[in-house]
């Protein structure tokens, strides 16, 4: 089994390769894009992003399963994700060894926001913290430069601390007369 430190000199030629790309033209934005769709009878929310799949689902008290994790919870979770993907790709760039990463976040979500008494509490998830833990030979001021790297790097550390403007649109079509849904029979009859 590789070690961190050995897929970090990976990394590191990866990142080589892909600031060639950058400074050569040949890469430039690129675009992202994930669909999700509701499943029928369970609710569940399948996310797909290129060839991949994730289920969201909800807590069986919010009329869910428990087959995934909510919304608000992956959301913690890339944003950890990130993190940690992040502090690999600074130590790779800056040469810092590491042993091992674990970025632990936490939130929370009040069920009461937005009702009557509760206006003033957020609909989104709020404080939100993090733990990085390190496990490095490194000295301190070299894990200090780490962070200050990805704090400044992180995109969705940087997402979350400085959010853009979302637009949206619905697109909205009437089901077939040969819509199998309980609301489609009941018109057709």
């Amino acid at each position: 089994m590789t070690s961190l430190n050995e897929y970090l000199v990976e990394k590191r030629a990866a990142l080589a390769a892909r600031k060639a790309r950058i400074e050569d033209g040949s890469l430039v934005a690129v675009p992202l894009s994930a669909t999700v769709s509701v499943e029928g009878r369970s609710g569940v929310r399948r996310i797909r992003i290129r060839d991949h799949q994730v289920v969201t689902d909800s807590p069986p008290d919010f009329a869910g399963y428990d087959l995934g994790p909510g919304s608000p919870e992956l959301q913690l979770g890339i944003l950890g994700s990130c993190l940690a993907h992040s502090y690999l790709i600074q130590a790779a760039r800056l040469g810092v060894p590491l042993d091992a990463v674990e970025v632990a976040v936490n939130g929370q979500i009040d069920a009461r926001a937005g009702q009557p008494g509760f206006e003033a509490v957020p609909v989104a998830p709020h404080d939100l913290a993090y733990t990085v833990r390190i496990v490095s030979p490194a000295a301190p001021e070299a894990l200090a430069g780490l962070q200050a790297e990805v704090d400044r790097a992180c995109p969705i550390l940087n997402l979350l601390r400085a959010p853009q403007a979302v637009h949206g649109t619905v697109e909205h079509r009437r089901p077939a007369a040969s819509d199998p849904t309980p609301a489609a029979q009941a018109r057709a009859a």
